[in-house]
């Protein structure tokens, strides 16, 4: 169990003098504890005694006051120190979370649930946050408290303490049996919020088209189950949780019982003194804590570890896609070669690149064709290593790309996706996005270009509209053109057009590709498309199909050879 909490180690040093202080105000709490029922036994006794003045009765709650005083400030001692610590340990975990998860491929998470990522990166934090806070407290607690208690009893009062404390080590026995259930059924518990998590996000992001299908009703349903899934987890942790606190209180009263039958005894033959008694049952009292304590020590260590390990699993995970440990300096730049590509996706048997061979000089413009499914995204998706190629595929300005640094090279090249997103921002902030400092001239000219600005006067709030999430509020043909202007705005040396006018009409597609080749005239530029239209301009145009290249040239080349690009080129209706 302890094992899983080794990646705290280092947060754990961190704050070691905090803890150390916490430590401190802890024991200095159960010193004082410790010492309360001493005053009372003597306030008894003195009560009990036959004659006493006033004024000794005062002077004993005087001490008792101060005593109250002195535990009540270092109990906010070790609550700001420990439990502050622990704190700051779920935020920086937390945080090297993130900035792991930021590390990884994106093929791992096509993999992970973006639900189950949210869980862990939330419910599981808290989990682990009580393991280091309230756990290490019950802990250090418990132990010197009990440790304390039993020294103090066996010193004065020998075989009745014998007798009285015969129940607890049946406590013991309870919690050892008890801990690895714990752990199994938290992280069923933890595992059914991550479904219950995702389910909701993934309704939500598709509500669209839950409401165009009409299947409100079958995602209530599929709620419904989950929840009750959730739900039918937490039962079962707390049926095990719910029996097993209730019978240590049960094992830990029958030492008071035996206490009152057994020292009660002892009073009445004087062998102890009603103050003793009275004391006696203070310190068994106090001793039902420690002993319940325990419970809750291995209750929240045994949750904290289930969730440990579930955040062990993203932080052990390696990234696919890392830089050379020797970079070649600088950024990326000249001609792209592609020379004899062939690339498998891990687990298929199927090649989904063959033999692929393509110069696009500097400065030039290749246009790629194919139909669904030819390779077209997976080939430009190597260029920047989104997808990492085989070693002596792909090269720019001669260097192999794998010997770059990844941040330089994905820098050099602007990449508009298939699938568009926008974060839940502003038009303009989407559009800044790649480059922050850009000044407001020059996102006018691009909102210009992309022809966005005839469609300001439609937002309420011209280009300061929030998008919404992944740009919700928006049409699909403004969420390209917003993805254009945000690629184009980076200035990169090259830029990669993902069927990026796909849910452009054609004449708008056209305007916005003057402008394109006009700002990109000396800058190379690749265009994926289905259309004919968007790439005639381009300088070469290479048609994939089944993932190797069949045709390269020209348009005017392409269209004078029969072949596939001449074939879409007349259903189309371009011949010209």
């Amino acid at each position: 169990m302890l094992k899983e909490f080794r990646t705290l180690l280092p947060f754990a040093k961190k704050y070691t003098s905090a803890y150390l202080a916490g430590l401190i105000c802890l024991l200095v709490t159960d010193a004082g504890e410790l010492y309360i029922p001493m005053l009372i036994k003597k306030a008894v006794d003195t009560i009990t005694g036959g004659s006493f003045e006033p004024s000794a009765l005062l002077h004993l709650m005087g001490i008792m006051l101060a005593a109250a005083a002195g535990i009540g400030a270092a109990r906010f001692g070790w609550r700001f120190f420990i439990i502050g610590s622990s704190r700051r340990i779920e935020r920086d975990l937390r945080e090297r979370l993130f900035s792991h998860l930021l590390t990884l491929s994106p093929s791992y998470f096509s993999t992970m649930k973006t639900g189950d990522l949210m869980a862990r990166a939330t419910n599981d934090m808290r989990a682990v946050r009580r393991a280091s806070g309230m756990a290490l407290v019950a802990f250090i607690d418990g132990t010197f408290l009990s440790v304390a208690i039993i020294i103090i009893l066996f010193s004065r009062y020998g075989k009745l303490a014998l007798i009285t404390i015969l129940p607890l080590p049946f406590i013991t026995l309870i919690i050892l049996f008890a801990g690895k259930l714990i752990r199994k059924y938290f992280k069923g518990v933890q595992e059914g919020f991550s479904l219950l998590t995702e389910g909701v996000r993934e309704t939500f992001s598709g509500i669209r088209v839950v409401k165009a299908f009409t299947r409100e009703s079958f995602f209530k349903d599929t709620f419904y189950k989950l929840n009750e899934n959730y739900k039918d987890r937490n039962m079962r942790l707390v049926r095990l949780w719910g029996f097993f606190f209730p019978l240590i209180t049960f094992i830990s009263g029958l030492s008071i019982m035996l206490l009152l039958v057994f020292g009660g005894i002892a009073v009445i033959h004087k062998t102890i003194t009603a103050g003793d008694f009275t004391a006696l049952i203070s310190y068994l009292t106090m001793l039902r804590w420690p002993v319940m304590g325990m419970g809750f020590t291995v209750n929240m260590l045994q949750r904290g570890a289930a969730s440990m390990a579930r955040i062990n699993e993203i932080l052990d995970a390696e990234p696919g896609i890392t830089s050379p440990l020797s970079p070649v300096p600088g950024t990326p730049k000249g001609s792209i070669e592609i020379k004899n590509l062939r690339f498998t996706f891990s687990g298929s048997k199927k090649e989904t690149l063959s033999g692929i061979n393509l110069t696009v000089p500097e400065g030039e413009t290749l246009g790629i064709l194919g139909r669904t499914g030819a390779g077209k995204s997976t080939l430009i998706r190597l260029l920047p290593r989104l997808i990492d190629p085989p070693r002596g595929t792909i090269f720019i300005g001669g260097t192999d790309i794998l010997d770059y640094e990844l941040s330089p090279l994905r820098s050099s090249i602007a990449f508009v996706p298939q699938d568009t997103f926008l974060f839940s921002a502003s038009i303009k902030e989407n559009i800044t996005f790649s480059r922050p400092e850009a000044d407001e001239r020059e996102v006018q000219n691009l909102l210009k270009l992309t022809t966005l600005d005839r469609d300001l006067t439609d937002f309420p709030r011209g280009w300061d509209t929030e998008a919404g999430e992944r740009g919700v509020t928006l049409s699909g043909g403004q969420k390209q053109r917003i993805a254009l202007a945000r690629a184009l705005l980076a200035e990169s040396p090259v830029i990669i057009l993902d069927d990026a006018f796909s849910a452009v009409d054609t004449e708008t597609e056209q305007n916005i590709l003057e402008g394109f080749f006009r700002l990109r005239a000396r800058r190379t530029n690749i265009i994926v498309s289905h259309r004919v239209s968007t790439l005639h301009r381009c300088s070469r145009i290479a048609v994939l199909e089944k993932g190797t290249i069949i045709q390269h040239g020209t348009h005017e080349e392409l269209m004078r050879t029969p072949g596939l690009y001449r074939e879409i080129a007349i259903l189309q209706g371009e011949t010209d």
